[in-house]
């Protein structure tokens, strides 16, 4: 078994969290791991093409990883926020979540027109988070050159909402 296997077999499946039927992939364990959160963050890398030079990570898991995306590949960071966390907001959109619906913002004047960015998240289920925050990147006049999570919920048919898009999940379950 590869260090990447290794590192994925510490997320734990928490049932009925956040309601009943719903199965939450928890990354703590796995951010707990030095090595196991480098081995990851490595594999996301992998994913991000070159001429990235904005990393958008979105709240929160996204967050960790985003940073320390941005630090590995000397990008620019520019975290996709929920309501109410912004001092300026530059756009917001309302999108359906598995169990919801929720709301993700932009911060505002930090990302420019033209600037490449790859979207980064922890989980991908429906798709709803990601396809929000695609849609907020390129209401700023940016383009989503990539896609990168940990985990891809392939039943949950989430990738179907990125079709033409750049993705990359390093495990799917």
């Amino acid at each position: 078994m590869g260090d990447l296997e290794q590192a994925l077999e510490l997320v734990r499946t928490v049932p009925d969290f956040p309601e009943p039927g719903v199965l939450f992939r928890d990354l703590n364990p796995l951010f707990a791991s030095p090595s196991a959160f480098r081995t990851v963050v490595d594999g996301l890398v992998a994913g991000i093409p070159s001429d990235v030079d904005v990393i958008a990570p979105v709240e929160a898991r996204g967050f960790l990883l985003g940073g320390a995306l941005a630090i590995a590949l000397g990008r620019a960071l520019v975290p996709i926020r929920k309501p109410g966390k912004l001092p300026v907001v530059a756009a917001r959109t309302d999108y359906a979540l598995e169990y919801g619906t929720a709301t993700l913002e932009l911060p505002g004047d930090v990302l420019r027109a033209g600037s490449r960015v790859a979207v980064v998240d922890d989980v991908l289920a429906t798709g709803g988070t990601v396809a929000a925050a695609c849609e907020l990147v390129e209401r700023a006049g940016a383009t989503v050159a990539a896609i990168a999570v940990v985990m891809e919920l392939g039943d949950l048919g989430g990738r179907e909402r990125l079709v033409g898009r750049e993705f990359h999940a390093l495990q799917v379950v």
